[in-house]
């Protein structure tokens, strides 16, 4: 009996023309409508990507543990579902943020995945 060996690598369909795999791409546009892009990896959240990044606007004062409105952003309508809905540990800490809409999410309970390449999400005025 013949067994057949398989390929030992699997194609990546999330790779540039060089092999290397591509990053989800997020955009953070400023209360003044000045956006800035960034990568980010798969699994962090998108205060760490923008925090990494330096992007104006996320301060994270509490470094991500949803215990401050610091890192208070609008998510694009668009984005609305694939973000998902936030729980209700969140929901009170949006009861601190500045100016909350319904699209209101805090930046460090929205974990990056290959789905939200392309997010949009704006800055509030100020955080605080």
């Amino acid at each position: 009996m013949t067994k057949r060996s398989t390929p030992d690598f699997q194609t990546n369909t999330n790779e540039n023309s060089k092999g290397r795999e591509l990053m989800p791409k997020i955009t953070f546009i400023a209360h003044d409508g000045n956006e800035i892009t960034v990568n980010a990896e798969v699994g962090m959240t998108v205060m760490e990507a923008a925090i990494k990044e330096s992007v104006p606007g996320i301060e994270a004062e509490c470094g991500g543990a949803c215990a401050c409105a610091t890192c208070h952003v609008y998510v694009d309508e668009t984005w609305k579902a694939a973000t998902g809905e936030p729980s209700e540990m969140e929901e009170d800490m949006l009861d601190f943020a500045f100016d909350i809409k319904p699209t209101s999410r805090l930046s460090c309970q929205i974990k990056v995945t290959d789905e939200l390449d392309g997010l949009r999400v704006t800055t509030p005025e100020k955080q605080f």
